[in-house]
């Protein structure tokens, strides 16, 4: 195997990596939740940094190495996705639990978690339709700044779920959880933006 191989085998490994590490954290955050442990909650905790993590090192080897390729561009939102699909309504069942403590906070939750799921879907859309016409359907400044905080948001809200330390109380997780919402829906106009062009072209071809 040619030394360009090898590295893009690392980086293909780490971003697919995301994946059992993610459902490894909804696994020991739900038995955590029914068997209370510090110990579960640190690894479960850890499983979620170390998923947020390979997000930032694949691309930054890719580059670093220059084996940036089609197929990571398109691998990397896809285990994003998966990020967002079993964290999100993991935590969203945890608070569930929480009743009444936090029936407030779980329909924010509840909120939050579609409307995520909702862009996903549309910029998958937008990206079938710049694809069909050679669009770069590459993730683009926005995308990427809505993953980087989107990462540490979900653990902070997993440490403030399952310990609710003193040093992070509901209305900082409010504030992340609204301002991780504002960032979304940027997310969608910056995108909409970029394919309108595209999208224009598929609906008068229509």
């Amino acid at each position: 195997m040619t030394p360009r191989l090898n590295a893009l085998f690392i980086v293909t490994a780490i971003t697919f990596a995301r994946v059992p590490f993610v459902f490894l954290f909804m696994a020991l955050a739900l038995v955590e939740a029914f068997r209370p442990s510090l110990a579960l909650a640190v690894i479960a905790t850890a499983c979620l940094v170390i998923a947020a993590v390979t997000d930032l090192f694949d691309g930054l080897l890719a580059r670093r190495w220059r084996v940036v390729s089609a197929f990571g561009a398109m691998a990397d939102p896809l285990m994003d996705k998966v990020f967002y699909l079993v964290v999100f309504p993991t935590l969203l069942y945890l608070l569930a639990r929480q009743q009444p403590a936090e029936s407030v906070h779980a329909v924010v939750m509840l909120v939050f978690t579609v409307l995520y799921i909702l862009r996903d879907q549309w910029v998958t859309f937008l990206r079938s339709v710049g694809s069909a016409y050679g669009a770069d359907v590459r993730a683009n400044w926005m995308g990427k700044l809505r993953t980087a905080i989107s990462f540490p948001i979900g653990c902070i809200i997993y440490v403030y779920l399952a310990c609710h330390p003193f040093w992070l109380p509901r209305p900082l997780i409010y504030t992340l959880e609204a301002f991780a919402i504002l960032v979304n829906f940027a997310s969608i106009v910056v995108y909409t933006k970029q394919y309108l062009p595209w999208l224009r072209r598929a609906i008068a071809a229509a």
